[in-house]
């Protein structure tokens, strides 16, 4: 009794603990929106934007305040998306009192086409303002960071430091034999022989297919990168891919006699040098400004009206069913937008930014028909971001105008249909059986507790073909070209935004301003201001949401024990059941 006592006081202290820490966690949240909110900020003279890269930039910056939360430290810090870069470092041209930006590279990857825009636009920057741009790295900075860098006037180094400068690699991973030792049967119907989406659960290791588009697209990439240095540190390609393979910047020493890198000094020697830069004495005091922060400063050219808009809808992550939520994309719920800027007449033209590995097919198809009736009416520019596959490609592809970035991941026309068998899984494992009675011969079709037979796999196959057929039907409409020229760089091949642009599945290369300013031109309209979708939840209520979802998972993690890994595995498979329309699995250029 004494013990029960005692547990039961445990769990109490527990909970209000547990609460109280909550509560100051949102006060401590609230505080700080209600501080900073919506009000304006300002930024005095001799100032340095700061670019932090080397961290996961979303296309569209996220407002809900715990996105930016750090347990260790307890600190808000809001991450900036790309749309609020891309108009900081223009802003920051105009800005008297911004006298250059530094970029602070992190190891993060942040996608090779979203750091190729920000490459632009520092790039630009540089051009239009005359002002300078300088990079300064700690740790290690990676080749997308690298990269990034390379739009400076100059690069440096901590003298510890590391230059990750050694070309790029895709690698797969591979779950087939981890399946067959969990009991699950992944059963598999595809159109396209580079189709390689199931591959991962099929197979141990790459088809030569395979092997063939993912050497061709993560080469264009690397061709591309390489030539875009070559060109800002007045080298030859021949002499970077040289020192790619020697590693020539794998410490800080090797970096600098390469002449990868300008200099190799500490943060204070690099604070100095920006105190110079901006005509001051390094006994002066120089104000850094976050890129958050620099947000809420207010920019003198923007256009406020309601008359004549563009509307920017942002389409990130997996094609779902359903509303979906702000980390994917769902069909009803975007179909539902697309469907209301169609409607608005103040609304001239509609942009769609597009960064999805695809996902499933119908809701795909529901999403295609919605600006399809857009495009008879009003100009569709599609802004391609990091990917644009598969489903990606198919809700492009009725676009008035395509924009992608030459390191873009496109294409992927092509689906396939995958139903987990999990009989193994539940019996052997969870020591679950099932017992169906059917009143027809296939009642119980799809199953996920049986293997597929014959016929129910002949049916699968023919809807396979007839979306596959519907798919490339629609590419041809929207691009303009035979049924025969997309099929024949179609077949779920995937393709960098160069190649691309060469197959005519894009128009031209350019980033979200670049379409933004395209779609206003087609609209035929010069002053605009621009409207960002969807609206985004409130962020208490996300949190809300966030909670109640974790509070499930732990009940279920209680109750099954060792076992929830295996309910988290199958829950993995069965995401993916269906007829998909998805970029042939997940992959990470390094």
């Amino acid at each position: 009794m004494k013990n029960f006592l005692l547990y039961v006081l445990a769990t109490i202290v527990g909970i209000i603990l547990a609460s109280l820490i909550f509560f100051f966690i949102m006060l401590a949240t609230f505080s700080v929106m209600v501080a900073s909110g919506d009000k304006s900020a300002s930024v005095g003279k001799n100032s340095v934007l700061v670019l932090k890269s080397g961290m996961s930039i979303p296309d569209r910056t996220d407002p809900n305040p715990f996105a930016g939360f750090d347990i260790i430290n307890m600190t808000v810090t809001q991450v900036p998306g790309l749309n609020d870069i891309l108009r900081n470092i223009d802003k920051a041209a105009k800005d008297e009192n911004i006298k250059g930006i530094l970029i602070e590279t992190g190891i993060m990857p942040t996608g090779w086409a979203t750091t190729e825009e920000i490459r632009n636009a520092l790039k630009k920057f540089r051009e239009k303002s005359g002002k300078f741009v300088i990079s300064y790295t700690d740790y290690v900075l990676p080749q997308e960071g690298y990269y990034l860098s390379t739009a400076a006037d100059k690069i440096y180094l901590n003298p510890s430091s590391t230059l990750d400068f050694k070309g790029l690699s895709g690698e797969i991973m591979f779950y087939k034999n981890a399946l067959e030792k969990l009991g699950v049967e992944v059963q598999v119907t595809r159109h396209g022989k580079f189709k390689g989406a199931m591959e991962p659960y099929i197979l141990d290791r790459l088809s030569a297919e395979n092997r063939e588009q993912i050497k061709d697209y993560v080469g264009s990439i690397w061709d591309h990168t390489v030539s875009e240095i070559a060109e800002s540190r007045g080298m030859t390609t021949e002499q970077l891919n040289k020192l790619a393979d020697n590693l020539a910047g794998y410490n800080a020493d090797g970096a600098f006699t390469s002449e990868l890198v300008d200099g190799l000094i500490y943060r204070d020697q690099m604070i100095d040098t920006l105190k110079i830069l901006s005509g001051l004495t390094t006994d002066d005091k120089i104000a850094m400004v976050p890129m958050a922060k620099y947000t809420k400063v207010p920019d003198p050219d923007k256009v406020l009206t309601t008359k004549t808009r563009v509307a920017v809808i942002y389409a990130s992550g997996t094609i779902t069913m359903g509303k979906g939520n702000d980390y994917n994309i769902g069909g009803d719920r975007y179909a539902e937008v697309i469907r209301k800027e169609r409607k608005d007449s103040t609304v001239k033209a509609i942009v769609l930014r597009v960064n999805s590995p695809g996902g499933n097919a119908i809701a795909s198809d529901i999403m295609w028909r919605e600006l399809e009736m857009a495009a008879k009416v009003k100009p569709v520019v599609i802004s391609m971001g990091n990917y644009a596959a598969s489903g990606g490609y198919f809700i492009s592809a009725p676009g008035t105008k395509i924009y992608a970035d030459p390191n873009t991941i496109s294409g992927s026309i092509g689906v396939f249909g995958l139903i987990p068998n999990t009989g193994k899984l539940m019996e052997q494992k969870l020591g679950i059986n099932t017992e169906t009675v059917n009143t027809n011969q296939n009642s119980d079709f799809p199953s996920i507790f049986r293997p597929m037979n014959v016929y129910e796999k002949q049916v699968m196959q023919e809807n396979i073909e007839k979306i596959y057929s519907d798919f490339v039907g629609k590419v041809s409409a929207g691009r303009k070209m035979t049924y025969d020229s997309v099929d024949s760089i179609a077949q779920g091949r995937v393709w960098s935004g160069t190649s691309a642009l060469r197959l005519g599945l894009v128009d031209t290369i350019g980033g979200l301003n670049e379409a933004v300013k395209g779609a206003a031109a087609l609209a035929g309209i010069s002053t605009y201001s621009i409207r960002e979708l969807p609206v985004v939840e409130d962020p208490y209520m996300k949190l809300l949401n966030q909670l109640s979802r974790e509070i499930k998972l732990s009940l279920l993690k209680k109750e099954l024990g060792e076992s929830f890994r295996f309910y988290k595995e199958l829950s993995e498979i069965r995401e993916l059941s269906g007829i998909q329309a998805r970029l042939p699995y997940f992959i990470e250029i390094n």
